[in-house]
């Protein structure tokens, strides 16, 4: 069942999120480092590290659940990246770019996904 993770669109855009996130959070509030900077880069990492661990999976059916985590933490990030925009929180142009990509993202997940179903 083992893909090559590197080869796949999804698991290439994932890190492309978090090289994102990782320059998005320095510009958040100080007092966000242990709430929200620490929050975006987890859940931006957990998109392709899921991605990563499910392609060493045995079945597609296992293969399917961490693409689904993956997926569970592209709504995360987004709903952090929301929260942000409410606070006015960081550079609001990366912010959209952010959120034009994790709704990508997660369009292209959710494809990918049905094709192990």
């Amino acid at each position: 069942m083992a893909h090559n993770f590197k080869e796949l669109k999804i698991w290439q855009r994932g890190m492309d999120v978090v090289d994102m996130s990782y320059d998005f959070v320095p510009e958040l509030p100080n007092e966000e480092k242990f709430n929200l900077k620490s929050q975006i880069v987890s859940c931006a990492c957990s998109i392709p590290v899921n991605i990563a661990e499910g392609c060493g999976k045995r079945t597609k059916k296992h293969f399917s659940e961490f693409v689904t985590t993956s997926l569970g933490s592209c709504f995360e990030l987004e709903t952090h990246l929301l929260i942000c925009e409410r606070r006015k929180f960081g550079n609001e142009k990366l912010r959209n770019k952010m959120l034009v990509e994790v709704g990508e993202l997660k369009n292209m997940i959710f494809s990918f996904r049905e094709t192990l179903e």
